[in-house]
């Protein structure tokens, strides 16, 4: 039974960072392209970053450029989210997801598991 477990989320003021994990189990984690992606009330879910099976090639979507990296440790079967210079339209639920492919993806389709989301709010 594939498993995928977001933590870090959490109230943080503009300018403040996080930092997002997700703790993968019952998958070959190692082999797979991992995203994120997030969803604000009243709006679809959108792609922010994703890397492939080595953690050599990462692709973010044009707003978190700069701001956000995309990280994964495959002895520990864990990618993470550093966020820096939060905004409070970057305030939604992020979600983690796993391809079924080695090579990363923006697009939502490809992505064939998916984790519970954790909150990020970024308000003062």
């Amino acid at each position: 039974q594939v498993q995928l477990v977001e933590s870090g989320g959490g109230l943080v003021q503009p300018g403040g960072s996080l930092r997002l994990s997700c703790a993968a189990s019952g998958l070959t984690f190692g082999s797979r392209a991992m995203g994120w992606f997030r969803q604000a009330p009243g709006k679809e879910r959108e792609f922010v970053a994703t890397i492939n099976w080595s953690g050599l090639n990462t692709y973010y979507v044009d707003s978190v450029k700069g701001r956000f990296a995309i990280s994964r440790d495959n002895a520990k079967n864990t990618v993470y989210l550093q966020m820096n210079s939060l905004k409070p339209e970057d305030t939604a639920v992020y979600y983690c997801a796993a391809t079924m492919r080695a090579i990363p993806t923006w697009n939502k389709d490809q992505y064939a598991y998916w984790g519970q989301g954790t909150q990020v709010t970024v308000s003062s």
